[in-house]
């Protein structure tokens, strides 16, 4: 397997789960995906862990900020969209009809962080590679493979998208009347867009990776979580499943 060192505009390079418990987390996600952690102090003096295959670091998991503490928020985790300049990106989120919600503000020497919102909601990630350039791994046992946008707007945050990044889009129409898009980078689908249901609040649904996923639904539960979709009696490549972890994160499983 090949590390990643670079991605493109518009693609998907990194999640990062927010929750109210950092060892607990550890815990749970080094059970289902056999993850190492190593940790690292924040600004204001608690810790967060960076999350390893082998050598190569696949995600992180950090605390909650004061205000996500208080109000009682389950754990979240956040989709990165690689951007060249998140500066410019963040100047045309407002413009394409989405909202700023951080940033632009540079971390160190890794990168430069935004988090935007297309119209309907949804916050994302906005990353420019510094010395951090995204997961190492994609799209294998244990890293992040797919996500896709869950939105009552679904064709104003296509349009959104498009703006900000200049995707391609092509849609499927589904047997509801409805329609599922993917964005798509230099040919190949990077992410999806979703209808929401009525009532459900706008967000990301993110994919990792799993080699067996029966194997790694029942370690999910073995570790306190919840099973939220079953997996396929006989699962196969593309087959899914999503899981809840004790604190309330939620991510979707699918093998690989």
């Amino acid at each position: 397997m090949t590390a990643r060192t670079h991605y493109a505009h518009g693609e998907p390079c990194w999640a990062d789960l927010q929750t109210r418990d950092v060892p607990a987390a550890k815990q749970f996600y080094g059970r289902v995906f056999g993850w190492t952690f190593t940790d690292l102090p924040t600004p204001d003096g608690r810790s967060y862990a960076q999350a390893f295959l082998g050598q190569d670091l696949v995600a992180v998991i950090a605390p909650q900020n004061p205000l996500q503490e208080a109000a009682g928020t389950h754990g979240q985790w956040n989709v990165y969209l690689a951007a060249t300049d998140a500066e410019e990106v963040a100047e045309d989120a407002v413009h394409a009809g989405g909202k700023l919600e951080f940033g632009p503000e540079h971390v160190a020497d890794t990168g430069v962080l935004a988090f935007v919102s297309p119209p309907g909601g949804g916050t994302t990630g906005i990353w420019q590679a510094g010395t951090h350039t995204g997961s190492h791994r994609f799209n294998e046992p244990g890293a992040l493979a797919w996500a896709e946008l869950l939105t009552t707007e679904p064709q104003a945050a296509v349009g959104f998208f498009q703006q900000l990044f200049g995707h391609d889009v092509t849609e499927y129409p589904q047997d509801d009347g409805g329609s599922y898009w993917t964005l798509i980078v230099n040919g190949d689908e990077v992410a999806g867009i979703v209808p929401a249901e009525e009532g459900d609040d706008a967000g990301w649904q993110v994919y990792f990776g799993v080699s067996d996923l029966r194997k790694a639904a029942d370690a999910a539960v073995e570790a306190g979580g919840e099973l939220l979709v079953e997996p396929d009696d006989n699962p196969e490549k593309g087959s899914l499943a999503t899981i809840m972890d004790p604190q309330g994160g939620v991510l979707s499983l699918i093998q690989v």
